[in-house]
């Protein structure tokens, strides 16, 4: 959501103000100000805290910032505070200038950075994300591996002046106002940037996030990951001693500019094929006779410490509510779609599995893909194992999964061998033009089919049971319609059907946890996209109640039953499904009357010790 940000002072010459003021359409001092101000909008870079400091942007103290707007390009010299306006292109020798000018460093009092749709042609990438993103959290040691070789880090840096990205409307004012101030001879250029947006704490010595939690001016990055079974698992019932076959993915992202993190590619895309895989399995008769359980699971938090991931392995060890009828023992093998949407080069869909170690269960996982494979031989796919000089498995929530259990049997399905495909990898150009539906339809597919195979008695699997599981093709392109555009966004018909969306451009970045976590949350702390992710897996993967539909508004009769789509027109429809809300924050914290206290390093949570546990100061934001 764009967020209201800068005042363009125009017009501050003392005579224009004068003809102004005696003119007839200036009638009051609200007349002056609109012919002094423009309000031009964009996405800013926020400030963000962890246990060992901070990052982000923020104006340096609590007062405005104005400064006059001077092109990058041309400020070979800053003698005074200025408005760097800056194209994406030259994003990455601003930031090597702020390191090695420190006269320069000191006079920028803000960054304006363009956007454009032509902007992305003349990159070769950009990815703000470290070459190796969340290295402290990898299940081997080769650390110095470059996964993201294009990434420049400095999303994870500090800076004391405000960072925006202009929208497309507001980049073509800022290039205007540039212009004339290069062309003005006068002493004062006449266009300046007024920044109004103060992200700090309200108390002096709130640096991070310990101090900023007991102060209460700040609150964990966190929401709800949300998990699903197909057929559902009857809690009431005492045998529950399938094996199961956990298929993951992610549903956050970041970039530099906190909401504008569509991540398309990674992970989104791989969010819309595990979709479209239930879709497509949820039609196929006689699940509930399968050897195997199939569980689906979508995390959020991924992009900030794997905090999804962490905490539903910490629920499945307390075994608490919001993982009934699920045993940490019995998940036999994971199977994580990753980025897929990039998967298609001269008509052939590539994909390659990027396993952990060699075990009876991953070969079994291989032999799957190869078979499901095959059986789409006609849409020319590819799978192939990812390069044995890999270190591991790439930056992935298998890690947490490995770093839990070593043993684990896991796969990671990705559109890159040894290095990302997708050279904007926490970038806000990720976006709906940096991925391909093909390709996601043909991990969709790829998915369905390895999973069914997988959970099915091989002396009965039959190769007319899996042709004849297929991928709604218009499903996806209607999911990446509404999950990675604005139009229509959130507000087609496919979310629309469940929820009430509380905005129509989609933003995958985590967000803050509000009030005490649980897994029945109030529908107005949880986020649109794990709203719907919840109704949308429910009603793929329930089954008719004995009794017929029943009219529900928020709670069911039957502890295996849910209410789906209770918030479109208020009367929902009580469902048997196996659908939980799981909450998403750091296994480091916990909440004790209404309050987050940061707990003490354990040394069974290994990834604890490494934890940054991020937190999100709570802004004052006045808009001009």
């Amino acid at each position: 959501m764009a967020v209201k940000f800068i005042c363009l002072l125009l017009l501050i010459n003392l005579h224009l103000r004068l003809s102004f003021a005696g003119s007839n359409s200036m009638e009051s001092v609200p007349d002056l100000q609109k012919s002094m101000y423009k309000v031009v909008d964009g996405y800013p870079c926020v400030r963000l805290l962890n246990l060992s400091g901070i990052i982000g942007c923020s104006n340096p103290g609590r007062g405005k910032v104005v400064a006059p707007i001077v092109r990058f390009g041309s400020a070979a010299v800053l003698s005074d505070l200025s408005a760097i306006l800056v194209s994406l292109h030259e994003f990455p020798n601003f930031f090597t200038r702020l390191s090695n000018d420190s006269t320069f460093a000191s006079n920028v009092g803000g960054l304006l950075v363009e956007s454009g749709s032509g902007l992305r042609n003349k990159l070769k990438g950009f990815s703000p994300e470290q070459r190796f993103p969340q290295v402290e959290f990898a299940p081997y040691h080769s650390t110095g591996y470059e996964w993201n070789p294009i990434g420049s880090g400095v999303m994870w840096k500090s800076y004391n002046f405000p960072i925006f990205l202009l929208s497309d409307s507001s980049t073509k004012t800022l290039q205007e106002a540039a212009t004339k101030n290069e062309k003005s001879k006068k002493a004062y250029p006449a266009e300046v940037a007024e920044f109004d947006v103060v992200m700090q704490t309200v108390k002096a010595g709130t640096h991070d996030s310990e101090s900023c939690l007991q102060e209460e001016t700040c609150l964990p990055l966190g929401g709800y990951s949300v998990w699903s079974s197909l057929p559902p698992i009857k809690i009431s019932s005492l045998d529950q001693s399938k094996p199961v076959i956990l298929a993951a993915a992610s549903m956050d992202s970041a970039s530099f500019f906190r909401d504008k993190s569509l991540g398309a590619d990674s992970p989104i895309s791989g969010l819309i094929a595990l979709l479209a895989a239930v879709d497509a399995l949820s039609q196929v008769d006689g699940l509930g006779n399968l050897n195997k359980q199939l569980v689906f699971a979508v995390f959020t938090g991924e992009a900030w410490g794997y905090l999804g991931s962490r905490r539903f392995l910490y629920e499945l060890d307390m075994r608490s509510d919001a993982v009934g009828g699920l045993n940490n023992s019995l998940i036999e093998t994971v199977i994580e779609i990753g980025s897929v949407g990039k998967g298609f080069n001269e008509g052939v869909k590539n994909f390659y599995a990027h396993t952990a170690r060699v075990s009876s269960a991953t070969n079994e996982t291989l032999v799957a893909l190869k078979h499901a494979q095959k059986s789409l031989r006609s849409d020319n796919i590819t799978i192939s194992s990812a390069s044995a000089s890999n270190p591991g498995i790439p930056p992935s929530s298998l890690m947490t999964f490995l770093r839990k259990n070593s043993l684990i049997s896991g796969v990671v399905l990705e559109d890159f061998d040894t290095a990302f495909s997708n050279n904007f990898y926490h970038s806000h150009l990720d976006d709906l033009s940096n991925v391909n539906s093909t390709a996601i339809v043909a991990a969709a597919s790829l998915v369905a089919r390895t999973l069914y195979i997988l959970t099915s008695d091989k002396a009965d699997l039959s190769s007319s049971a899996i042709t004849s599981i297929n991928v709604n093709v218009s499903l996806v392109e209607e999911l990446m319609r509404c999950l990675l555009d604005c139009e229509p966004g959130l507000s087609c018909e496919l979310v629309k059907n469940y929820i009430t969306p509380t905005s129509t451009c989609p933003t995958h970045y985590v967000g803050v946890i509000l009030g005490e976590p649980s897994f029945k949350p109030y529908p107005g702390y949880v986020n649109d996209v794990p709203r719907f992710l919840w109704n949308f897996l429910a009603d793929r993967t329930s089954i008719p109640r004995e009794n017929g539909s029943s009219v529900c508004q928020q709670e069911c009769a039957s502890k295996d039953e849910v209410c789906i789509k209770a918030e479109s027109d208020g009367k929902g429809v009580c469902v048997i499904s196996t659908t939980r809300y799981v909450p998403a924050y750091s296994t480091r914290l916990k909440f004790e009357s209404g309050i987050w206290n940061v707990l003490p390093s354990n040394s069974s949570d290994t990834m604890g010790a490494v934890d940054p546990v991020w937190t999100e100061k709570q802004l004052g934001i006045q808009l001009a």
